[in-house]
């Protein structure tokens, strides 16, 4: 690349924690980004992505200690750090971040203030770096506001984080990023847990942005056909240290490191469905290839009986939007609108749909945590729609969730020990005396050690957590789980490992699955049947095979045209 053409050119990088015996995240790492071109920076949890962008943004915390340098030219001024002759000082970094880099952080909820109105926080971006009036910022807010896509740009400017979904939040991040027209862009996740329709239009936005002013971007994912989709070179990291670095097209369709070509194989897909996925570890044994999917994968039987397990007849669950004086309701939203399906014994149903189609409103209902409007739900004789506040205590011992979140879902304050045994006991699953050997096998039917029992969340990975919460779902030994999201966020080769612990436990205990996901390829691989939901209604439903392969539906159609 032509040196002309350089934005971004890191040399060295290095990143250690602590002292004595300091730790190295990041181990001596370069690339470089061209003007109008993308370089995906991917790799595992851990690995050292997002460090790498703080660092280039001068945000790594206190503890962290960064060697190496990095060079950012913005037309005809050249950036250096560190800059021996001319240090740059914390203000000096502070008119950089911003103006010459902008970041889209991965979480924009944590990213925005929640006590001020998204406006206000975008013009005040605006502001800080534009010697403009107020009055002049805040049109450029809201012409902002239009240019990422977000409807009635004057209303939404007045409209604070919680009042709007996920992905409109990340085009508020992205329009804070952009507003100032940066010579570099750092998006750090910026689609995860995003839908597919969402994801497309929010890549779009980003490419059409950086084309327009000709910025260089830096994009971090775990996601590589993502990363195929968007970039023009990738850089590959394992635990720190650059496993692979080189063009788009030849990296991802002709990898040389183990670890590159372990990534790919982690990704569910149709051709493995039924077949047990690879993890890392297959692959890095001694930089060789140990798996062999003519001698190791074993198939999954599909354990379904055809007998109902479930079954839902009409069900609504609707909330009210007005109300009189008296309370009584005068309109309402219809999350959940005329839902009829079957779950059979040993099945797994997908549930596939944007964000705010009813997924998770219709799987709460199950659990009855939402009061249901009208409907049946029959689930062992009985109607859960119909049932008493007192019985349903008894019917969780038989349905049981897995969180999307494992970082929320777990109580930071207690040991992994109490979170399983306290259903043990509530419920009285075993005999008090058994109650320890039984929170023992629950953590090695997902592959934990026992002396997990005495420590904290906080102090394991997000897919051990994944696995922990899956460990207290199956407490009380349910014949029905519900997965709501519970891989969404979660790494290609973490994903992989949570997805064969989940056929396995299927097949060790005839359990039956309700996942729900926007991943299709995910759905799509684990799943029997499938149900598409739009709107609070079930647009289309049958064979995984073919709902996924040879949609009818139009909205259907447009989930799978917007896989990457």
């Amino acid at each position: 690349m032509p040196e002309d053409n350089i934005i971004l050119k890191v040399e060295g990088l290095q990143i250690t924690f602590g002292g004595k015996g300091a730790f190295t995240a990041v181990n001596n790492i370069s690339f470089s980004v061209g003007k109008g071109k993308t370089l995906a920076v991917v790799g595992e949890s851990g690995s050292g992505k997002s460090l790498t962008a703080l660092a280039l943004m001068g945000l790594l915390p206190e503890t962290a200690t960064a060697a190496g340098s990095w060079q950012l030219t913005v037309g005809n001024v050249r950036f250096t750090m560190p800059n021996k002759n001319s240090r740059l000082t914390t203000h000096d970094l502070q008119l950089i971040r911003g103006k010459d880099i902008g970041m889209v952080f991965q979480e924009p909820m944590s990213s925005l203030n929640p006590v001020m109105s998204v406006g206000r926080q975008l013009k005040e971006a605006i502001l800080v770096h534009q010697d403009i009036p107020d009055t002049q910022g805040k049109r450029l807010a809201i012409d902002w506001l239009g240019k990422v896509h977000l409807p009635d740009p004057e209303q939404m400017y007045g409209r604070y984080p919680h009042q709007l979904s996920g992905g409109q939040k990340q085009r508020v991040m992205i329009a804070m990023a952009m507003c100032n027209h940066p010579a570099l862009l750092i998006a750090d996740e910026p689609t995860t847990a995003l839908d597919v329709t969402v994801q497309q239009e929010i890549i779009r936005l980003m490419i059409y942005l950086q084309q327009e002013h000709g910025s260089a971007m830096l994009f971090i994912t775990h996601d590589l056909a993502l990363a195929a989709t968007i970039a023009d070179e990738v850089l590959v990291l394992y635990k720190g240290e650059m496993a692979e670095y080189g063009k788009t097209s030849q990296v991802l369709t002709n990898p040389q490191h183990p670890y590159t070509k372990a990534l790919i194989a982690c990704k569910p897909s149709p051709d493995k469905k039924g077949h047990r996925l690879p993890v890392v570890a297959d692959y890095m044994d001694e930089g060789k290839k140990t798996y062999d999917p003519a001698k190791e994968i074993t198939q999954l039987k599909n354990t379904t009986s055809g007998q109902p397990l479930l079954t839902v007849n009409n069900l609504r669950v609707w909330f009210a939007q007005k109300k009189n004086l008296l309370g009584e309701a005068l309109s309402y939203v219809k999350a959940v609108n005329d839902v009829s399906f079957t779950i059979n014994k040993g099945e797994v149903l997908g549930l596939v749909g944007e964000s705010g189609c009813g997924k998770s409103t219709l799987s709460r209902s199950l659990m009855g945590l939402i009061p249901v409007h009208d409907g049946e739900i029959l689930f062992n004789g009985a109607d859960l729609a119909k049932i008493a506040v007192r019985d349903w205590r008894q019917v969780r011992t038989h349905i049981q969730m897995i969180f999307q979140d494992p970082y929320s879902s777990l109580n930071p304050r207690m040991t992994i020990g109490d979170m399983l045994r306290d259903p043990l006991m509530v419920h009285r699953i075993v005999p008090e005396n058994e109650i320890e050997k039984e929170s023992k096998r629950l953590l090695g039917l997902v592959q934990l050690p026992a002396d997990a029992l005495h420590r904290y969340p906080h102090q394991f990975s997000g897919g051990q957590r994944q696995r922990i919460g899956i460990a207290r779902a199956l407490t009380l030994r349910p014949q029905l789980l519900i997965c709501d999201e519970s891989v969404s966020a979660l790494d290609v080769s973490i994903q992989a490992q949570i997805l064969n612990l989940l056929k396995d436990l299927q097949k060790e205990f005839q359990l039956t699955y309700l996942f729900i996901s926007h991943d299709l390829s995910v759905v799509h691989y684990i799943s029997d049947r499938v149900m598409v939901m739009h709107e609070g209604r079930i647009v289309e439903s049958g064979d995984a095979e073919q709902v996924l392969k040879k949609p009818k539906d139009e909205y259907t159609r447009r989930l799978v045209a917007a896989m990457p």
